[in-house]
């Protein structure tokens, strides 16, 4: 889908303002491997030691170190070639559907305005992974926090808490069992996967 090229030269580090956000328009801070504790955990496009984690990316290179933007949604040309085959192929996944309508939203919106957005997802994210994760939903939260409308999110928070409240469970276990079954109710409405996969081509 998204071709990487080894030999598109350096431009780790490069990103000063927002390297945990793709050139491509994924938000790398929602993806489980940017929350992995030790050394494979992934810094984020363009982050701090990227291109030792991963073969530097060609819309990376074409987007930072040729044009100097932050996304791509930032250049004239988008969406140019690179981006026919963004939302399908063998190698779709699931948060791969985010890529357009991410893009799409900071065209329209503006990024200051993509960030604050993204910022509240994050922050629910943290506390799920916090408050609600039994060691094994780390991927199950990420995934939710990319694909399911904000307001659902922050809805799906505001029940599984009450229901904690209320019954005064303690266990980490129980409590990450409710959540679950709240998220995946709420994905089976939006008509939306919580489980990364690849989607075969149409």
């Amino acid at each position: 889908m998204i071709p990487c090229d080894r030999g598109q030269g350096a431009v780790g580090n490069m990103r000063k303002g927002h390297p945990v956000l793709g050139c491509c328009g994924l938000d790398c801070g929602l993806c489980p491997a940017y929350h992995i504790d030790g050394p494979s955990r992934c810094p984020g496009c363009g982050g701090k030691d990227f291109l030792e984690k991963h073969p530097s990316c060609s819309i990376l290179t074409c987007c930072v170190k040729r044009n100097g933007l932050e996304v791509c949604a930032q250049c004239t040309d988008y969406p140019c070639e690179q981006f026919r085959d963004a939302d399908r192929g063998p190698d779709y996944k699931t948060t791969a559907k985010r890529i357009l309508t991410n893009q799409e939203y900071i065209r329209v919106q503006g990024l200051d305005a993509f960030l604050t957005r993204q910022a509240e997802r994050k922050a629910i994210l943290r506390e799920l992974l916090s408050n609600f994760n039994d060691g094994r939903k780390k991927t199950l939260y990420c995934l939710a926090a990319t694909l399911l409308p904000l307001d659902k999110l922050q809805g799906a928070l505001s029940e599984a808490k009450r229901h904690v409240e209320k019954s005064g469970e303690t266990d980490q276990k129980e409590n990450a069992r409710i959540m679950k079954e709240i998220l995946e109710s709420l994905a089976v409405n939006e008509n939306e996967s919580l489980r990364m996969r690849k989607q075969k081509t149409p």
